[in-house]
């Protein structure tokens, strides 16, 4: 309120109405350019087929994201297929992170189980290795 007693003490009527005008142009503006960089986003997003496991680093299977199904990890994690998403149904870990993740079914998208070393990522395209992110020095 004082702020805005003060910037009227400045500026004459006029200036403060097109100033009005001018923020919420700018506004309108940076929401509209926000939203074209997400739509371009959506619409160059490779579609997910594939789910691939991980247990500590090794591929232990690649599994088809149309088929619904269950599949025991090991002795330690449950996951599930359905409708095309990905859910950790159950873990025996103290935390249960995994389990709390939502579903996953966009390219790249994962649920880890940091404990049981167990990766479920969504992939569009098959390969029989993970993936690996190094740092050369």
């Amino acid at each position: 309120m004082i702020t805005d007693i003060r910037l009227r003490l400045y500026l004459n009527e006029k200036d403060w109405n097109s100033m009005k005008k001018r923020d919420i142009f700018v506004a309108v503006i940076i929401l509209l350019a926000a939203l074209l960089v997400g739509g371009v986003g959506r619409v160059l997003e490779k579609p997910a087929h594939y789910l691939r496991i991980t247990v500590n680093g090794d591929v232990y299977g690649i599994y088809d994201l149309k088929e619904d199904q269950e599949i025991s990890i090991g002795d330690t994690n449950l996951c599930r297929i359905m409708d095309g998403k990905v859910r950790m149904v159950s873990a025996e870990c103290p935390d249960q992170i995994c389990v709390k993740t939502a579903e996953i079914f966009r390219d790249g998208s994962t649920i880890v189980c940091l404990p049981n070393r167990v990766v479920l990522e969504v992939v569009s395209e098959v390969s029989e290795e993970a993936d690996v992110d190094a740092i050369s020095s």
